[in-house]
């Protein structure tokens, strides 16, 4: 009864005029910037803190969670039409929906991307409303040594993930390790790989390699082609909506994403982009010889997409009940918090709960505003199909460079962007997939940190990882799964299955 006394008072909250206004504004300037490749919500969220002084505290954060989800929609479409994720939460979705696109079926990838986002995002609200408090007991129970088995298992999985060679998929993960390695030093604080140029004691820029390995790889690999293979995509599209055997083989995929999204969401370090890829891989496990994963399935489309948007929500729990942020986005949220002198932690449900529940009931709202706006606008994303190759790239590469630079405003985005996008296209001419890469490269640092805190912990006591519980059966199930996918049987039925999916 609490429950629905709870909502009843923040759908008043979030259906005033005021802030159904907000709620739109950030929806729609959500999906924008995840459209536009390197404008993730990060940076515009940073850019829009100085601007909620003059707002109220609910309105304020009505409008900035908008755009968070709102870009997780966004980032779909992009990654769907032109191999470019617009959100790094969406590099997933690029590898089944792209080649969905090219077969002229982007319509139907574009859909079912929102479809199975606007259920994970209400089933996702749902959960935030109802078990904030058990499952941020569970989060509690992730100390760093957990931390790290999980991401341990997260990239093994992406060997799962990756349709080729086993090799060269743990070689492409190793890379991605070794980029993620060129940093500040997280306890030192000391640069290291940076070789003296100042833009590297940072790190490479997420956002330069995921463009220049997808975006400018491909634009590279299709002006190899004669000009008759070069479209991006097949003249011939066919319909704007799924098929009923789509949305036969979508649902279960939508149903398993949402929940594993949902769970994913509330531990820091994975929320949206960790759901995606753990989806995914998933889907690959379940589909077997049956998949085309790869080659255009939807349910790497629909998956991921219900993944990444469940996680995006569920991540607000900890923010909201315990004031830790999961993710940057997160943390900017405390920090727009604290600018409106509300201290983020246990006490904002009770001490403001209009701010809490009116917060969550927006979700809800800016979910069915976001399917609203975004299905009719299917037809003119499809309209993208019929502008000639010789238009379509320069226009990519412009957007793509505007976005590098709006990053830090610095051309050296831009140049690593460029090299990545060389290196692209030599991973493509050598059949390496770039998604471990990715994976690997976002996970190396967190992996590191939590590995040196579990052992700065244990006092360098390495058995730690196997004596807690929760660690030691993530361990195991890792170790399972490169047993199971070395095992002789299994490399010949996964070699089958990539050889029919081919």
């Amino acid at each position: 009864m609490d429950l629905l006394n709870n909502l009843q008072l923040g759908f008043e909250t979030a259906l005033s005029l005021q802030n159904l206004m907000y709620a739109f504004f950030g929806a729609v300037l959500g999906t924008l910037i995840g459209v536009l490749p390197g404008l993730g919500p990060v940076a515009t969220i940073a850019m829009l803190l100085p601007s909620i002084y003059a707002l109220d505290p609910t309105p304020a954060l009505i409008m900035l969670a908008g755009i968070y989800y709102g870009s997780q929609y966004g980032g779909s479409t992009t990654a769907i039409l032109i191999n470019v994720p617009g959100e790094s939460a969406s590099v997933v979705t690029a590898i089944d929906g792209y080649q969905m696109a090219r077969q002229g079926r982007a319509g139907a990838a574009l859909a079912a991307a929102g479809l199975g986002s606007f259920f994970a995002g209400s089933v996702a609200t749902l959960i935030v409303a109802a078990f904030a408090p058990p499952l941020t007991e569970l989060a509690f129970k992730f100390g760093p040594a957990e931390y790290f088995s999980l991401m341990v298992l997260g990239l093994i999985g992406a060997v799962v993930l990756a349709s080729g060679s086993l090799i060269k998929a743990i070689a492409m993960i190793i890379l991605g390790l070794l980029l993620g390695q060129i940093n500040t030093d997280v306890i030192s604080g000391v640069p290291r790989y940076s070789f003296d140029i100042p833009e590297l004691t940072d790190g490479i820029s997420f956002v330069a390699i995921a463009m220049g390995v997808f975006g400018f790889g491909e634009i590279i690999a299709n002006l190899g082609r004669p000009a008759e293979h070069r479209e991006v995509f097949t003249k011939d599209v066919k319909g704007l909506w799924p098929t009923r055997q789509d949305f036969h083989d979508a649902w279960p995929s939508v149903l398993r994403g949402t929940a594993l999204g949902s769970l994913l969401g509330v531990l820091p370090g994975g929320g949206a982009l960790l759901s995606s890829f753990a989806t995914y891989t998933m889907e690959k496990k379940l589909a077997g010889a049956s998949g085309r994963f790869g080659k255009g399935d939807i349910r790497g489309v629909a998956g991921p997409e219900a993944a990444n948007n469940a996680g995006a929500q569920t991540s607000f729990i900890p923010m909201l009940t315990l004031g830790i942020p999961p993710n940057a986005v997160m943390a900017l949220m405390v920090g727009a918090m604290t600018i409106k002198g509300i201290q983020p932690g246990p006490q904002v449900m009770t001490s403001n709960p209009q701010l809490f529940w009116g917060l969550i009931a927006s979700m809800w709202v800016g979910n069915a505003m976001l399917i609203v706006l975004n299905l009719p606008l299917i037809g003119m994303w499809i309209k993208l199909l019929t502008v000639p190759y010789r238009f379509l790239f320069p226009a990519i590469l412009t957007f793509c460079c505007i976005g590098l630079y709006t990053l830090n405003n610095s051309s050296f985005d831009v140049y690593g962007a460029t090299a990545f996008g060389v290196i692209g296209y030599i991973f493509y001419k050598l059949g390496c997939e770039p998604a471990p890469l990715l994976l690997g490269f976002i996970l190396g640092p967190m992996m590191e940190e939590n590995l040196r805190r579990a052992l700065l912990l244990s006092r360098g006591d390495w058995s730690t990882f196997m004596t807690r519980p929760l660690s030691a059966g993530l361990l195991i199930a890792a170790t399972l799964m490169i047993v199971v996918v070395a095992l002789p049987s299994i490399k010949a039925k996964r070699a089958v299955a990539f050889q029919e999916a081919d």
